[in-house]
């Protein structure tokens, strides 16, 4: 949502602290507030305030710009009249804070009264009061059939215990997971979320123990809470967001991707639901394929095609795969090389020949005894030796179901599950870092980027290309560098001098060894491939790093490699979690828009992303007769 001059918004708790901090702050934008407060001294002055800042961009209204209603906002009743009162004078609502908060006044090991006006209090005003404002700004929203965000007022203590007050750290835990858990009014066009700053200094925040404040790093700045709420307004990715602030380690969203992994329930949805209809599918006695009959790095020359017969009956536990669309890989000239089978030489030639192609999706044409799960006619995805083929047959645990067999799938395949898997698994990937993603206008570059800006965290990307730079921009880069007009050694000294904390990093040579450089201390850098050596006379040839081992002690960093194949298990969960972002608007997947149509335009495409012209994925339409019936995911 653009914050602009016109909007409204209603903030409890908005007479002082970070309230009013954030009423001020909208106040600048040009949004009419409603400060709702039980101070009627401060929150008169307060919305005096407002008015004051309005009027650089309201004049001759007919209504106040600012408002204040007293309001006790554990009265249910109050709290409503406020709303109303709201509603009535700017005939809706954008924009709901909830900032109202308070601490015990009696220690919870010393409280012996019934709790009614101290914890009982406590947990009325900080949690029951948020659920109330929640609902009643959920209620005009609806009924004003407009977007809207609410933002609820969380703390770093709802986030971990905190001793000294565990009513107030309870209730806001309870303000975090109530918010995170509304996430699907995202549906309806309202999004909720949840603030947790640290201490920031306000009259709350003075009263803790200036010890425990200076270990913490001192208090949050107020501009930085306003840093984090505006992004959660302005943000339409973000529902059910929780933004963790501190000085410490800056703003995170919190948990991060490896812990959310841990207790949500990845269930695939394409198994029960799809709404695809498959076309009637012609077995043939035979059909055609690419083979690699000599080993070498020149894609072109070490493969042709064959026609082979399709032997039937489909063997038990497999099934048939009639292929529409194959995705095309920088590593396909290693695998043509022989670089993907372990041994010598001579034993790969051995092997000789065997077919090309390893990622694809299709239709399912037959299936084998024992198959239960899969049936004729579902759309599958698959990754395995032979994806260059009209027809594969393959074992049943192999085929990825999918919703469609579109070539946005097929991008989800190598190319997406590495990046989704290498920056978990490898990268740790946490919010609130730098991370750098080489060569990332690319199949797996494009992913990269995304799920890195998805977990909130500042994205730098290298490319080489004004279409490519402008791709970069769209997917939301923070810090696109087009290597063909800028170096990239001197924007990263200069521009991030604490270092990269993240490097996604494919392109190998000369730019691992920058990247390597320019990595922070603790920085991970994951290497999930080398293009730039691939193409050499001789093929793959290894370069050396002198002293890599002592810039890694120096800085306590991390290398890690990542090859896909290790992962296997990980496969349909991940591929899961990139549909389910694509469908719901978060994840863009770009298609190169290079049409390479039939078998025979394979080693195209290979040489055309080896060119380096490629944006975004590279797929070879296997089946162009099924084009016009496939429509857009």
């Amino acid at each position: 949502m653009e914050i602009k001059p016109g909007l409204s918004a209603l903030v409890t708790g908005g007479a002082s602290g970070i309230g009013k901090g954030l009423a001020l702050a909208l106040a600048e934008k040009g949004v009419f507030i409603t400060i709702v407060d039980f101070s009627e001294e401060k929150g008169r002055q307060a919305a005096i305030l407002v008015e004051k800042i309005n009027s650089n961009f309201h004049s001759k209204l007919g209504f106040p710009s600012a408002i204040f209603v007293k309001c006790d906002v554990s009265n249910a009743r109050d709290l409503a009249a406020a709303f109303e009162k709201h509603f009535l004078t700017y005939g809706g609502l954008d924009i709901c804070i909830n900032s109202a908060g308070i601490s015990s006044s009696v220690p919870f090991r010393d409280d012996q009264t019934d709790g009614t006006r101290t914890w009982r209090y406590t947990v009325n005003v900080n949690f029951t009061a948020v659920i109330d404002s929640t609902r009643l700004a959920i209620k005009i929203m609806e009924a004003s059939k407009r977007p809207g965000v609410i933002i609820n007022l969380g703390s770093a203590s709802g986030l971990y215990p905190m001793v000294a007050d565990p009513i107030y750290s309870g209730s806001k835990g309870g303000v975090v997971m109530f918010s995170r858990s509304l996430r699907l009014y995202k549906r309806q066009g309202i999004r909720v979320n949840v603030l947790c700053p640290e201490f920031v200094e306000t009259e709350m925040g003075n009263k803790i123990d200036p010890k425990i404040i200076n270990l913490s790093g001192g208090f949050v700045p107020m501009e930085m809470v306003v840093k984090g709420a505006f992004e959660l307004i302005m943000d339409e990715s973000k529902a059910g967001h929780c933004l963790w602030i501190t000085n410490r380690q800056g703003m995170e969203y919190w948990p991060s991707p490896s812990e959310e992994a841990k207790y949500l329930i990845r269930s695939s949805r394409f198994r029960r639901r799809s709404d695809f209809k498959a076309p009637l599918i012609k077995i043939p006695e035979s059909f055609e394929k690419i083979v690699v009959h000599t080993l070498t790095h020149n894609f072109r020359n070490a493969t042709s095609i064959v026609r082979t017969p399709l032997r039937l009956p489909v063997k038990p536990k497999h099934v048939l795969v009639k292929i529409i669309f194959a995705g095309v890989n920088a590593s396909d000239v290693n695998f043509s090389s022989g670089r993907y089978f372990g041994g010598n030489n001579n034993d790969v030639v051995s092997r000789l020949p065997f077919d090309a192609g390893f990622e694809a999706v299709g239709i399912i044409a037959a299936v084998g005894d024992s198959v239960t799960d899969l049936k004729v006619g579902m759309p599958c995805a698959f990754m395995t030796f032979g994806g260059y083929a009209e027809f594969l047959m393959i074992p049943s645990k192999h085929a990825l179901p999918v919703p469609r067999p579109d070539p946005e799938v097929v991008a989800m395949l190598t190319s997406g599950l590495t990046a989704s898997i290498a920056l978990e698994k490898a990268g740790q990937m946490e919010s609130g870092k730098v991370v750098l993603v080489t060569a990332a206008a690319g199949g797996t570059g494009q992913f990269a980027v995304q799920l890195a800006k998805l977990a909130g965290n500042t994205v730098v990307a290298t490319c080489g290309g004004g279409a490519k730079a402008k791709l970069l921009k769209d997917l939301g880069v923070n810090r696109v560098i087009d290597y063909h007009s800028e170096d990239v050694k001197t924007v990263l000294r200069e521009e991030f001098p604490k270092g990269i904390d993240i490097i996604y990093e494919s392109v190998g040579g000369d730019m691992l060894n920058l990247c390597l450089n320019a990595l922070a201390v603790h920085g991970r850098l994951i290497v999930i491939g080398m293009i730039s050596q691939y193409q050499g006379e001789k093929g793959w040839t290894p370069s050396k790093y002198p002293g890599l081992l002592e810039k890694l002690l120096a800085k306590s960093q991390t290398v890690s490699g990542f090859f896909l194949v290790q992962y296997g298990h990980l496969w349909q969960e991940h591929l899961d979690r990139l549909f389910n972002l694509y469908s719901s608007g978060k994840l863009k997947v770009a298609i190169d828009p290079k049409k390479f149509i039939g078998l025979h335009s394979a080693a195209d495409a290979v040489e055309y992303l080896h060119s380096g012209k490629s944006v975004g994925k590279v797929v070879v339409s296997v089946d162009p007769s099924f084009l016009p019936q496939v429509a857009k995911l």
